[in-house]
């Protein structure tokens, strides 16, 4: 069967596919987010045809440039997966979301992987690569499995991923180590396994290698806000909904309840997301001995002009719950914020002197804060670092009661 590319049976193969998560435009003219995936592809393919003796216009790898859905699309996805020699997941959060990377590496592990010769590590073809740090993240099965070493490319690369180590200056003689080092397994695995041709697989019908989160892996998100109904006379209720979840600090530009962003943010991480109003969680985080998950609150100021409601979280903070993290979002582009601010800041200063004092931000408005103080991006960081504080505690927490039955977040190459 001739492949969609016009390539035959006889056809050179590649030397390696590279699987990746494919990141949206921020908008339609923005900069193609892709474009650091592809530099990266361009420099392994021009270092493996320097170490290697490839023949000048043989395919040295594959990457999936189009995003094209529909049946050619597939095809030659397929046919590349059936006939590359190594498989080169980049590992992002993004990458373990993502469906169709779960079906390339379910369809790349369908054929056979044979040693040429023994190795210390078990022959599977698979070779991974850091596209950022994923220390704080929880990898699925299948890639936790993998007997993998990256020692050799440097503390850096291990630190912080490609990614940084392409985007910034001071990284540029560990970018082009570990590129080196990269496309050498490539090399080495290809040279030490032999993968016969595989069978063209359907891809769309392929399921995901990645299993969806363990019913343990949550967090539960919690809103301290206002229903529009109960607003105070000189707030704008543009903000607000019928649910206290419905609060959008951020409007405009973004038009979707914030508790909407944080949830992607969590399940980006791996975790399993709960959304909640914060009198559904008040009794249980003021009365329970232990956590029964990790869990974020967002707080809207404003409402602590609600002595009644704040009162109880001025109890919480009294708590001082380690697995619980505090995070209050403040827009500083809207203006009745700006124009009360004082006010408020003194308001969060007497509700919330416990958590204000344990963290180097108190809020996400500080002027040292990097990027547009109280944008919605802003946000997403520092929500993905609550999280992990959350989560961190909540499995010491865990961990100190049954001794040996705590969760352990793996690592490449243990």
């Amino acid at each position: 069967m001739n492949s969609p590319t016009g390539r035959g049976k006889g056809a050179a193969r590649p030397y390696f596919f590279l699987s990746y998560a494919h990141t949206p435009r921020v908008n339609a003219r923005g900069v193609d987010p892709n474009h650091w995936v592809g530099r990266l592809f361009g420099d392994l393919c021009e270092a493996i045809l320097q170490i290697t003796d490839a023949p000048a216009g043989d395919p040295i790898g594959f990457m999936d440039r189009s995003m094209h859905q529909g049946q050619k699309w597939a095809e030659r996805l397929s046919w590349e997966l059936a006939n590359c020699r190594v498989f080169v997941p980049l590992y992002s959060p993004r990458y373990f979301k993502s469906e169709a990377c779960g079906k390339e590496w379910h369809a790349f592990t369908r054929r056979s992987v044979y040693q040429r010769r023994p190795t210390a590590e078990r022959a599977t073809g698979i070779v991974p690569a850091l596209w950022v740090s994923m220390d704080h993240y929880r990898l699925p099965r299948v890639a936790s499995e993998l007997q993998f070493s990256h020692d050799s490319f440097g503390a850096d690369y291990a630190a912080e991923g490609l990614y940084a180590l392409m985007k910034i200056d001071d990284y540029r003689s560990q970018y082009a180590t570990a590129v080196l080092r990269l496309a050498q397994r490539i090399v080495d695995v290809a040279d030490q396994t032999v993968i016969p041709i595989g069978q063209q697989l359907d891809f769309e019908g392929q399921p995901s290698a990645f299993e969806p989160p363990e019913p343990n892996d949550r967090v539960r998100i919690s809103v301290y806000s206002y229903r529009e109904p109960e607003l105070p006379p000189h707030r704008s209720p543009s903000c607000y909904g019928q649910q206290r979840t419905d609060w959008q600090p951020f409007r405009p530009p973004s038009r979707r309840p914030l508790v909407d962003d944080a949830a992607d943010v969590a399940r980006s991480m791996g975790f399993q997301p709960s959304v909640h109003e914060f009198e559904d969680e008040a009794e249980a985080l003021m009365t329970a001995e232990r956590p029964v998950a990790p869990s974020v609150l967002l707080v809207d100021r404003w409402a602590f002009l609600d002595t009644q409601r704040s009162d109880t979280v001025r109890q919480l903070d009294r708590r001082n719950l380690s697995w619980l993290s505090v995070l209050e979002p403040w827009n500083r582009d809207d203006q009745q914020c700006r124009d009360h601010e004082r006010m408020l800041n003194e308001l969060g200063d007497g509700v919330l002197p416990a958590t204000r004092a344990g963290r180097q931000k108190p809020s996400l408005r500080e002027e040292g804060s990097t990027g547009v103080p109280g944008s919605l991006d802003e946000f997403r960081g520092e929500m993905e670092r609550a999280v992990m504080r959350a989560s961190t505690a909540y499995e010491q927490q865990t961990t100190s009661r049954t001794v040996g039955t705590g969760t352990r977040r793996p690592r490449l190459g243990t």
